[in-house]
């Protein structure tokens, strides 16, 4: 049986729509308000679960309200939180979101300084029972000692590649698949092209790197070539969490052992039908409908 690991962070998403995003200081009136669990490799164990594989969430929590919801969100999902540490008396890490009626947003996330950074207690869990092991860069620690005993016990690592303050390199050398943001991809490698950024990321790695462009698709070098995939044609609603769902959808067509481009086309299917409903999770497919939505486009 298929079974994946995603580490990194939870978060509380409180998620505000607006006709357009503010462009300076000021009072703004919402349309609508949704509070649902996020973070990048949260929402990722949720897309997997989603598609019918087992998950298991490995991050940190609070004991507060915030943190019980968080979990209580993930277990509804069918995401599995044994890995999942709370810490006495420490608050969870929180969201706010704004969304415009294109489905663009903007983001506040207050990472929570009460939880602990150390990932000593990963060394707790078998990795040798996972098929692949996802990781965010949010919680930097943790990431690296994950992929430090996925690759000891042989397991495929994939990075969701992302902006964060500290250096990522040493998490990229450790991918076998580096998935990086636009903005990830920037500040790693100092280049505002994509794809010369793409190609002096491929020097840090052995394994495959790649990019997403949002609506412009994503690129990724394979066998020392570039290849690209358009982004499925949608009503975008909500782009929040569209990436994170990419990351779990790509991380279950990786382990089921499709090729680079059926992987990178299943992920982009996935994440695009997520952005046709408000919120990070509530529009993700689950298999039926992903295979449904790719027949069309056969």
């Amino acid at each position: 049986m298929t079974r994946i690991a995603c580490v990194g962070i939870a978060v509380q998403d409180r998620i505000y729509s607006l006709n357009t995003l503010p462009d300076g200081g000021g009072k703004y009136q919402s349309s609508q308000y949704l509070e649902t669990g996020g973070g990048p490799a949260a929402t990722a164990a949720v897309a997997i679960a989603r598609l019918g594989i087992e998950v298991d969430f490995i991050g940190r929590l609070g004991d507060d309200s915030c943190g019980k919801t968080l979990i209580s969100e993930l277990q509804g999902w069918g995401v599995n939180t044994t890995y999942c540490r709370q810490y006495t008396n420490a608050r969870s890490s929180q969201s706010a979101i704004l969304v415009d009626n294109h489905g663009e947003r903007i983001i506040v996330n207050y990472p929570s300084p009460d939880l602990d950074t150390d990932a000593q207690w990963l060394e707790e869990i078998d990795f040798t029972g996972y098929d692949i092991v996802l990781a965010d860069v949010r919680w930097h620690e943790g990431a690296l000692k994950a992929f430090t005993l996925a690759r000891a016990a042989g397991v495929q690592t994939l990075l969701d590649a992302d902006m964060t303050p500290q250096d990522i390199t040493p998490l990229v050398a450790l991918s076998d698949h580096a998935v990086f943001s636009t903005p990830g991809l920037k500040r790693m490698t100092g280049q505002d092209d994509p794809t010369k950024g793409l190609s002096l990321a491929a020097t840090q790695t052995e394994g495959l790197v790649y990019v997403t462009l949002g609506g412009e698709g994503s690129l990724w070098i394979e066998d020392q070539r570039l290849h690209q995939q358009s982004a499925f044609s949608v009503d975008v609603v909500d782009t929040t969490g569209a990436g994170d769902v990419f990351h779990g959808a790509l991380a279950v067509a990786l382990a089921e052992k499709m090729t680079i481009e059926q992987s990178i086309r299943f992920a982009s299917a996935v994440a695009a039908m997520k952005c046709t409903q408000p919120g990070g999770r509530a529009g993700i497919p689950n298999r039926e409908q992903t295979e449904s939505f790719l027949s069309l486009y056969a």
